[in-house]
């Protein structure tokens, strides 16, 4: 059984990527309201993460700001899917190894086999740093666009960005 990462190993990875962040710790957060309270402060574009399944078993990392209001119906015609649905915790745990919560693009790290297909929000992309939580609701960390994308590139990911 593959070990999931831990926030150190995902920021050596990054290191190694020449990637730079900046991270902050906080109290644990679960919703983007628990979020805004404690993280609006940090500088950037604040984000939402949504991991969706679709009735054939396709599972999408779909990634937006966190005021972005996500139509199911409209966003599965953009990406070519069925009726999407959100997944169960197990699943969560089982391809992105992370909790409810701490859902974000790095938990792509974990997804060797490659099951997700990553949604990038375009107006999110157009943003000079992103925030999210590296593999843990107790922490975020900002990066650029451009960073994300070679982060995303080196999982072995092949996102695409639509209007949402």
């Amino acid at each position: 059984m593959l070990m999931n990462a831990t926030p150190d190993t995902l920021f050596k990875r990054l290191k190694d990527l020449r990637i730079k962040t900046q991270s902050h710790k906080h109290s644990p957060v679960f919703t983007v309201e628990e979020a805004k309270f404690h993280c609006k402060h940090l500088p950037g574009g604040h984000c939402k993460n949504l991991f969706l399944k679709d009735k054939k078993g396709l599972l999408f990392l779909v990634v937006t700001l966190e005021k972005q209001i996500i139509d199911f119906k409209s966003l599965r015609k953009q990406i070519g899917s069925h009726p999407l649905s959100f997944c169960k915790p197990e699943l969560l745990g089982e391809v992105l190894g992370v909790k409810p919560g701490s859902v974000s693009p790095f938990a792509l790290i974990n997804d060797t086999k490659r099951r997700v297909q990553v949604v990038l929000d375009k107006e999110m992309m157009q943003i000079d740093l992103l925030n999210y939580h590296p593999l843990t609701n107790g922490m975020t960390t900002a990066i650029t666009p451009s960073d994300l994308l070679i982060f995303i590139s080196d999982t072995g990911h092949n996102p695409i960005e639509v209007k949402l």
